[in-house]
């Protein structure tokens, strides 16, 4: 199989999305794990941290769409409106929801006496990213998708 039928297709853009992602995860682990020096296998599942994969994926995917349709296409219009929402959604909403979920652990916490387990359990609070996160997730997204595209052109 020649990868260089995927280039200029939508194939590319399918890939630098997903495996923008994934590769995103592995960073986040590999940052998680020299800072806290401890394993957690959970980040690979997880939402929220440094850097965004949700906002890696999205403009990966219209990284690679602005290069393949040219970056005044209708098609890059589109994927830069979904990735606009997708980052405000994971640094306001989302972060918001996860900032909501830490109160109400809190509360959970004192008016149970600690007996989370009564409660139904914690609330998951690291939901969404700051900023920063988000910036720097975008940021690799687009290196990323430059990066995959120049590489299968010369293959």
């Amino acid at each position: 199989m020649n990868l260089n039928q995927f280039f200029n297709t939508g194939y590319e853009v399918i890939f630098v999305a997903f495996s923008g992602i994934v590769v995103t995860q592995i960073i986040k682990f590999i940052v998680h794990t020299i800072i806290k020096r401890k394993v957690d296998l959970r980040l690979f599942t997880t939402t929220g941290g440094m850097p965004s994969s949700h906002s890696a994926g999205v403009v990966g995917l219209s990284t690679s769409v602005g290069l393949i349709m040219g970056f005044s296409s209708i098609e890059f219009a589109i994927a830069l409106g979904y990735a606009f929402i997708v980052m405000y959604d994971a640094a306001g909403v989302r972060r918001a929801a996860g900032k909501q979920a830490a109160c109400l652990n809190r509360i959970i916490m004192d008016v149970y006496k600690q007996d989370l387990a009564e409660a139904g359990g914690k609330l998951k609070e690291l939901l969404g990213h700051t900023p920063m996160q988000v910036l720097v997730g975008a940021c690799f997204g687009v290196f990323y998708s430059y990066f995959i595209h120049h590489l299968l052109g010369r293959l």
